[in-house]
């Protein structure tokens, strides 16, 4: 029992590295495009929101390939469908927290430009929890 117990946390431990590489990779896509789209002077809520949905596409696309290829061999429609939704309350909570720590960031750090990447790392990190929980239960079972 306790081996069976150790080989499904080895497993869940795997598949969670896994999903944190992607997510990686996904807020560096994020984080680049929500830079530059910055740089070209679009609107925080505006750049967000198409800096994150890039991440998302991106995330969907590995998490449904390799970090849960065995989980659940569903349609992808649907899939996405669903991550589209765990995503989507990922993005309210990522934009608001961003929104929010933008400018107190700005101010404590005395850098122009660091509050947005602060708020945006600290964002993300909440998200991530969320995201993989909410995945994990309901998209890839």
């Amino acid at each position: 029992m306790a081996l069976l117990t150790f080989r499904k946390l080895h497993k869940e431990a795997g598949r969670l590295s896994r999903f944190m590489l992607v997510g990686v990779s996904g807020t560096l896509l994020d984080l680049g495009l929500l830079l530059l789209l910055k740089q070209f002077g679009l609107a925080t809520l505006f750049a967000n929101t198409l800096s994150y949905s890039a991440g998302v596409l991106n995330n969907f696309s590995w998490n449904r390939l390799w970090t849960f290829r065995d989980a659940r061999p569903g349609n992808w429609r649907q899939q996405l469908a669903q991550f589209a939704a765990v995503s989507l309350v990922g993005l309210g909570i990522n934009t608001l927290l961003v929104l929010w720590l933008e400018a107190p960031l700005e101010g404590l750090s005395g850098h122009p430009g660091w509050g947005i990447l602060l708020a945006k790392l600290f964002a993300t990190g909440i998200v991530l929890f969320w995201n993989y929980y909410a995945n994990r239960q309901w998209t890839f079972r």
